[in-house]
């Protein structure tokens, strides 16, 4: 007799009025500022200091790794604290991170002020973000956590070509300090006026049940460890070969304005895959984007190129990706509910996070081991496709406990 499902407790805090379009910002000059403003100064950067442009990447990558770790913290000082304070707080700390980039003398400063951004990274971007919204609307949480993620997918198109142009007229130093006051003028206002002083007490914790214990006993359940596993693997193949689609394009006889494009169409993808994400459904998400991911990697392994149909099949997996960040937003909250969301959330996406930092350094690694891009691909595609097994697996005893419980 198969052990019953855990309760889920998915109740709802009441989103306050203009909450999410405070968020929809927040969120967006956040993924600016902290995220992507540095992949577009990379170049300039470079050239102002003479500092290899992959040790300024990994600088990047070593604050993201940071950003994993902090997450798991983070996750549970949001359950007992709620969200304003801590996502105030990382606002500022993301503000005095900026600063230290913009000041940074040598190359030691500059990585230790991206390990400090990575603690902001993990206060005031997604995963915070998820659980407030998951809080504040409950069930009805999918239609908001869309909106927030294809509102926030903007942050790239507005920050990196602003921060690119801004290098070039005020200088990179002087940008950083530009884009560290934009960050505390936007978002510290915003989360001070809308954000949670604390959570409204569920009356259905049980007292008995510490939530270190409970969050002990989920994390090292089999559903979340399986759960956690294929989510990985599928983060792994997916993003490392569409990071590195532009190499993989190229070695295919692409030129470097085809494979740029084709970079470009992954990233118009995700923008589909959210908007076509809630009308999957939901007993049929894992197994459907988990499939359609290991299927779009394998693809563009075995397509020759350059054709269209390459390019088309860089936007399904662009789709898979929008797909995955809001399954990563509501696959706990589906399965273990609102009680300690903000900790599972934060030990569910650490490693989730940290792939992600790697994806893309490993591609290049990878492909140096195999001999070719194509060669990476194909184990990317193997990743991927674990991912989809495991799935399956997963669905079909999800299906039979089901029937077993009826």
């Amino acid at each position: 007799m198969p052990a019953p499902a855990p309760t889920r407790i998915l109740t709802a805090e009441g989103a306050p009025r203009g909450g999410l379009a405070a968020l929809c910002v927040t969120q967006t000059a956040g993924w600016g500022v902290l995220y992507y403003a540095l992949i577009a100064a990379v170049r300039p950067i470079s050239e102002d200091t003479g500092w290899d442009p992959a040790l300024v990447t990994g600088a990047f990558s070593t604050g993201l790794l940071v950003s994993a770790v902090a997450g798991i913290v983070v996750g549970r000082i949001l359950d007992r604290t709620g969200p304003r304070a801590l996502m105030i707080g990382g606002s500022l700390v993301g503000v005095l991170a900026l600063a230290v980039v913009a000041m940074a003398p040598n190359l030691p400063v500059f990585f230790a002020a991206w390990v400090l951004a990575g603690t902001a990274q993990a206060a005031v971007l997604y995963q915070p973000a998820f659980t407030v919204i998951s809080r504040w609307y409950g069930p009805a949480r999918l239609r908001p956590l869309t909106i927030l993620t294809l509102v926030a997918g903007f942050a790239s198109t507005i920050f990196a070509p602003a921060t690119a142009a801004l290098s070039g007229w005020l200088g990179w130093r002087a940008t950083f300090l530009v884009l560290a006051g934009l960050l505390g003028l936007v978002t510290v206002p915003l989360h001070a006026r809308y954000l949670n002083r604390s959570w409204n007490r569920t009356p259905h914790k049980d007292p008995a049940a510490p939530a270190r214990k409970r969050v002990s006993a989920t994390r090292r359940s089999p559903e979340f460890l399986g759960l956690q596993a294929l989510m990985v693997l599928l983060c792994l193949g997916l993003y490392t070969v569409t990071l590195n689609i532009i190499p993989l394009l190229t070695e295919k006889g692409a030129n470097y304005a085809t494979a740029a494009l084709g970079l470009g169409l992954v990233g118009a993808g995700q923008v589909g895959g959210r908007l076509l994400f809630g009308s999957i459904p939901a007993g049929a998400r894992l197994p459907v984007i988990t499939g359609a991911g290991a299927t779009a990697v394998l693809l563009l392994a075995a397509l020759p190129g350059p054709t269209p149909v390459l390019i088309a099949v860089g936007v399904l997996a662009g789709a898979v990706r929008g797909c995955q960040t809001l399954l990563q937003a509501t696959v706990v909250g589906d399965r273990w509910g609102s009680q300690d969301l903000g900790a599972l959330q934060g030990v569910f996406a650490a490693p989730l996070t940290a792939v992600t930092a790697i994806a893309p350094a490993a591609g290049p690694l990878l492909a140096g081991w195999f001999g070719t891009y194509t060669a990476m691909a194909y184990a990317m595609a193997a990743a991927a496709g674990a991912a989809a097994v495991i799935a399956g697996v997963t669905s079909r005893r999800a299906r039979k406990i089901h029937a077993d419980v009826r």
